[in-house]
């Protein structure tokens, strides 16, 4: 009887629009903003600004998301991007202020070299294309999906797929990782 009342409880809550994300969204909103590259302690910030803005996109009288969870992946996808910018910023602004600075080895004795040959790949991609691979392949969205979420055709999303695993995978040849 207690269970009972606490899914109603919990089915009139998510009526309401307290929270927008059920579980499920927000476990693929983590694993984009994670494979995107966004560091675990600022995982918790970018689930509640996807949060926010599935809020602020309600509060302003716009329509609901047909699909919800492509449209969080895309959203998260977004922050992923931003983390990426505001970091380069930061970095060139240490690089300028710094006259040298020795490279940053990626520690990790326990990350295999395949997945940080890929994720050294990613990062060099540009933008357009480390999101649609991420988006493809990491979020499991549909070409079409990604398409529709981006404002693009879905030719382009094929196209920048096809271009970014070109350019990965010569990396993993260069590198001898394959």
């Amino acid at each position: 009887m207690l269970r009972g009342r606490a899914r109603r409880g919990r089915e009139a809550h998510a009526g309401t629009g307290d929270d927008p994300l059920d579980a499920a969204q927000e476990r693929r909103v983590r694993a984009v903003l994670a494979l995107g590259g966004v560091p675990q302690a600022d995982l918790p910030d970018g689930v509640q600004q996807v949060r926010l803005r599935l809020l602020e996109r309600a509060a302003s009288g716009r329509e609901a998301p047909r699909d919800v969870a492509a449209w969080a992946a895309v959203v998260a996808s977004n922050l992923a991007m931003d983390w990426h910018r505001a970091k380069r910023r930061q970095e060139r602004l240490g690089e300028r202020l710094a006259a040298l600075r020795e490279p940053a080895h990626p520690s990790g004795e326990d990350t295999s070299v395949l997945s940080l040959a890929v994720a050294q790949g990613l990062d060099e991609l540009p933008d357009a294309q480390r999101q649609v691979v991420v988006l493809r392949f990491y979020a499991d969205l549909p070409v079409r999906s990604i398409a529709e979420q981006l404002g693009v055709p879905e030719g382009t999303v094929k196209s920048r797929l096809h271009t970014a695993v070109r350019a990965l995978r010569a990396r993993l040849h260069e590198d001898e990782v394959v």
